[in-house]
Order: structure tokens, then C-alpha cells, then sequence
């Protein structure tokens, strides 16, 4: 077993390297621009939270010793709510947003695109583990980012268990789950 957690603690550059590589050919390839993509992504997620929350409360317990209540309102009905939000807003966030020009340009016409910005690193912090990591990771989704998430090492239980449930439910060709000690 403590090989086990040794071999998880070891994350070196080359490695490092070579998830962003694969992440990055992802979102060149124009995978995650999609609104298809971000939408069943982020249902991905909630059938994760749904299909999982005793999991999810036991880690939490097992860590942190977080009680079931705290856990539940916390952590995953906040984390349903916004990834709701963000499928309930997320077309509208994909629109481009008029934007005002000067008088000496006129008749011109402005228009803010949102754009995608590639790979994004999502470092969460150990006190709430489960909601600062997927938190962040819903907006970058929305946003139509790859993804490589570092869950707290403080945090063993509940890091195991995302890159489990990550694994498993999301597309592990744009989102990476990076465990063990920075």
C-alpha cells in the first residue's frame, strides 16, 4: 500500500509534459469548442454526483471528517447548482456581445467574441475539496477549455475518488486528473 502512494506522489516534468501535449492536440482539434461537447460534459458531471454522492460523502468523512449534512449542502448540491447554471446559461454565455464604437468609426459595428483559451490548470485547495476542484473545472468546461485538475494531496481519499469518478464519467481525451504532492 505505501508503494502505492509513493508511486502516485511521483509526477515528473515529462510527464507533466506529455498530459498538456495530449490535452493541448485536443483542444487544437477543436473538441472542446463544441456546445454538444460542453453540454454532455457537464451532464456527465451531474450524473456523476447523483450516481455517486455516498462515495462522495464517505471521502469527505474519511478525510476530513466532514459530517454527511455539510458534505451534501456543501459540497455537492452547491456543485449541482452551478453546473445547472451553467447548462441553463451556457449558449447564452457562448453568444457574442455587442460592443459599443466611437462616433469617428461610425458605421462600424463591434462585437465581443468569448473564445476558448486551451489548456487549464485547476489547483484545488484541501478544505472543501470536492467543491473547489469541480467548481472551477465547471467554468472551464462552459468556457470549452481541456482541462488538467491537481486535487489537494491532503485530501487522499477525495482525490483518489475524482480521478476515479473522472476517469469514468468525463472525456479523458481533453480532461486529465493529476494526483499526489506538487
Amino acid at each position: 500500500m505505501a508503494s502505492e502512494v509513493e508511486k502516485k506522489a511521483v509526477f515528473d516534468i515529462d510527464s507533466a509534459k506529455e498530459v498538456v501535449q495530449e490535452l493541448r492536440a485536443s483542444f487544437v482539434a477543436g473538441k472542446t469548442k463544441d456546445y454538444e461537447w460542453r453540454r454532455t460534459q457537464l451532464k456527465a458531471m451531474l450524473k456523476m454526483m447523483d450516481e455517486n454522492e455516498p462515495q462522495i460523502v464517505a471521502a469527505l468523512r474519511d478525510d476530513l471528517s466532514k459530517p454527511e449534512l455539510e458534505s451534501s449542502i456543501y459540497e455537492i448540491a452547491m456543485l449541482k447548482n452551478s453546473c445547472k447554471l451553467a447548462l441553463k446559461k451556457m449558449k447564452h454565455w457562448m453568444m457574442p456581445e455587442k460592443a459599443k464604437t466611437s462616433l469617428a468609426t461610425f458605421p462600424s459595428s463591434a462585437e465581443i467574441v468569448s473564445e476558448p483559451l486551451g489548456v487549464v490548470l485547476v489547483i484545488s485547495a484541501w478544505n472543501y475539496p470536492f467543491l473547489l476542484s469541480l467548481d472551477p473545472f465547471i467554468g472551464a468546461i462552459a468556457a470549452g477549455n481541456a482541462i488538467v485538475l491537481k486535487p489537494s494531496e491532503i485530501s487522499p481519499a477525495t482525490a483518489s475518488l475524482l480521478a476515479k469518478l473522472v476517469a469514468n464519467y468525463m472525456d479523458s481525451s481533453c480532461i486529465k486528473v493529476v494526483e499526489g504532492a506538487v
